[in-house]
């Protein structure tokens, strides 16, 4: 079967599409360049490693994780590249280049290896993080390491009895008379926890103080090194690697803490709202791992519908390429349409998470991006299986490996249902409907730049979103109408970002192929917004009574 192959033609024309050359400094040769490069080096070293690492998972030994064959060369190649310093300031060693052109390699690196990805991505949110909130001393002494690659780094916030309700966290930091704080308690789900790519691993770690207020108050954020400064390994120890369903060369690893030093960011207490930064970043970046698996689908898709003959699809003789058939291509245009569209609806809000010029955009989108773009990955595997029949399921057609490795995208860094909670119990109001404003705002924008078609097509369902939201705002409860607003929501944003593909079409690298897409969504998926606006505004509420003895075990 195929291996992945860097889509870079269409990645550039999403950027010019979001707005890329808005960013300053922005270069489009230099964008190209590098795109090309970093293609080369995916495509060559990064893609093979994927069914390897699905067949050997990472193991443990002797307490330390040991990845995948390959994986340690493929990873000295893209650290010796440079690759993990792409964004960085240049005075803190890295290459000073845009976000979104890392948010773009992100991608590529999730379609040819989602395992590795997973490995490298927690790096760049540490970076993210330390940028925002660390202390000058804090920036000098892990800036430079972690930009070099000589360093990765994972997020500690899960433990066994609090998973997204992170009030309940138990994880304890007491002061070290002599500097700093010790770390004592457990975590669990963390990606990347060990690794012999570094063996040197930066872990950010939620923990309570003693005497701190009780829930998310009472967190505070502390830097936790696998190694002190004089060489020796910090009491922070792999118990176990999970066995799990996808992402099996992805280490998900249950951490111990035994009194392990750690330096404090900000005060205590700061912890939730600073390690913000880290898990905001990660959920673009995980909406970036969904549409590199909705690429990789598609593009296995279209290789195998293109040469496998079955039936007729019209009055010849056949047998035709199953490609040729109306159900085949639909759920191809669908693949296409995911990968496209979301790829640019991604795009879009990095570019203004960079520009900093529209933070209530950025604010509403990110949760919006992340459900969406991951329900993409697993619809588009889903229709990869479906498009190869019974060899689909088989793991040698490399495409079941797809829905497995997706699966998980929708429920870490937050799952889609508490996105969805988010949206519609914060985010319509946060700051007097900022946030809101700002989504209709980008909305009639959007529609401005479209033709006729597009543009009355976009109002009617801006006007569908208003009165769902307006419903769900005069809710008593309106979490069972939340997911169904998240999703008219992501479909609506999607929509808007095919509307200014199908604007800019003639700069495309085929523009028949966006104009089709863009029909496609226009006349085939935008329809489902008036259904799902009318579960919002319809209001479904149970009878607790009956509720009580339909859902008793």
């Amino acid at each position: 079967m195929i291996d992945y192959r860097s889509p870079v033609a269409d990645i550039l024309f999403a950027l010019r599409a979001a707005g890329a050359d808005r960013l300053p400094g922005w270069d489009d040769d230099l964008a190209r360049t590098v795109l090309d490069q970093a293609g080369r080096l995916v495509d060559a070293v990064v893609a093979p490693l994927d069914p390897l690492g699905d067949a050997h998972p990472a193991r443990l030994e002797g307490g330390r994780v040991r990845l995948p064959p390959g994986f340690a060369a493929a990873y000295a190649l893209y650290r010796d590249g440079g690759w993990p310093g792409l964004a960085v300031a240049e005075a803190e060693g890295g290459q000073g280049l845009p976000h979104v052109l890392a948010g773009a390699v992100s991608e590529m690196l999730s379609g040819a290896c989602l395992s590795f990805q997973m490995l490298l991505s927690l790096g760049q949110g540490a970076l993210r993080t330390l940028g925002a909130n660390g202390s000058p001393a804090q920036k000098a002494r892990w800036m430079r390491r972690l930009a070099s690659g000589d360093w990765l780094a994972t997020m500690c916030l899960t433990e066994p009895q609090a998973g997204s309700d992170l009030g309940r966290i138990r994880c304890l930091a007491r002061p070290d008379p002599a500097g700093g704080w010790r770390i004592s308690g457990g975590k669990v789900f963390i990606s990347g926890g060990d690794q012999d790519l570094t063996g040197r691993t930066l872990h950010l770690v939620l923990a309570r103080t003693p005497d701190a207020p009780p829930g998310v108050r009472g967190l505070s954020l502390f830097l936790c090194p696998s190694e002190l400064e004089d060489g020796s390994r910090n009491a922070v120890s792999v118990l176990r690697l999970e066995d799990k369903m996808g992402l099996h060369a992805s280490p998900t690893c249950q951490m111990a803490f035994d009194a392990a030093w750690a330096e404090l960011v900000g005060a205590p207490g700061e912890g939730l709202a600073r390690m913000f930064t880290m898990m905001n970043a990660e959920r673009l970046d995980v909406a970036a791992q969904g549409i590199g698996l909705a690429e990789i689908a598609g593009q296995r898709s279209r290789a195998y519908a293109a040469q496998r003959h079955q039936g007729r699809a019209g009055p010849g003789g056949g047998p035709d390429p199953i490609a040729a058939h109306p159900d085949i291509r639909r759920a191809l245009l669908t693949q296409l349409a995911l990968a496209l569209g979301g790829r640019a609806m991604l795009y879009r809000v990095l570019v203004e998470l960079e520009l900093g010029t529209n933070p209530a955009l950025v604010e509403i989108m990110t949760p919006i991006c992340k459900a969406f773009c991951t329900d993409a990955g697993g619809e588009a595997a889903d229709h990869a299986i479906q498009i190869h029949g019974g060899y689909g399921y088989l793991r040698e057609y490399r495409v079941e490996q797809i829905l497995r490795d997706a699966r998980i995208t929708r429920i870490y860094e937050g799952s889609n249902g508490i996105q969805g909670m988010t949206l519609a119990g914060r985010l319509l109001t946060l700051d007097d409907g900022a946030c809101r404003r700002a989504f209709h705002a980008e909305i009639v924008a959007a529609a401005a730049q479209a033709e006729a078609a597009w543009r009355e097509d976009l109002t009617r369902a801006l006007a569908a979103w208003e009165e769902a939201a307006s419903a769900l705002l005069a809710a008593p409860e309106p979490g069972y109408a939340a997911a169904d607003f998240l999703r008219l929501s992501g479909l609506l944003a999607f929509a808007a970002a095919w509307a200014r593909l199908h604007a800019a079409a003639d700069a495309a690298p085929s523009p028949a192929r966006i104009r089709q897409g863009a029909d496609f969504v226009r006349r085939w998926m935008l329809p489902e917004i008036p259904l799902l606006a009318a579960r919002c505004a319809g209001g479904f509420r149970p009878d607790p009574a009956g509720l009580e003895e339909a859902l008793t075990p």
